[in-house]
């Protein structure tokens, strides 16, 4: 992991179950693991599920990395606690990200901001 990873920079970030975080891929790359507490901020955020890998794990009953968080790393905006939303992925429920309010469930395919952190994805549509 030699890049650095800098505000404004193009990433994706994807739930890695083998080490229990996020990996933060620059270029193609892992530049970057966020753990527990630590928050990772994004802005012009687009949530990107690849077909064909959400198929294997369907046929295989077996995860593999072919669902993103993709854009703008940023410097933070507002506190995590203050966000509404929650995005969530399960290839077993939906093929895209969804949240959950109310009660009801909705499809997400963007929001303004995100703030990654605890394992999960805060959204601020």
């Amino acid at each position: 992991m030699k890049e650095k990873l800098q505000t404004g920079d193009r990433i994706e970030v994807y739930r890695n179950l083998h080490k229990d975080c996020f990996s933060i891929r620059k270029n193609g790359r892992v530049v970057k693991y966020i753990y527990d507490d630590d928050k990772l901020h994004m802005m012009d955020v687009k949530f990107a599920v690849q077909p064909a890998g959400r198929a294997k794990v369907l046929r295989e009953r077996k995860k593999n990395v072919h669902a993103f968080v993709r854009g703008i790393y940023t410097a933070p905006s507002e506190s995590v606690d203050a966000w509404q939303y929650r995005a969530t992925y399960n290839p077993y429920k939906m093929g895209c990200f969804f949240t959950t309010f109310g009660g009801n469930t909705s499809p997400i395919h963007s929001a303004t901001r995100a703030t990654l952190s605890r394992g999960k994805v805060f959204v601020n549509p």
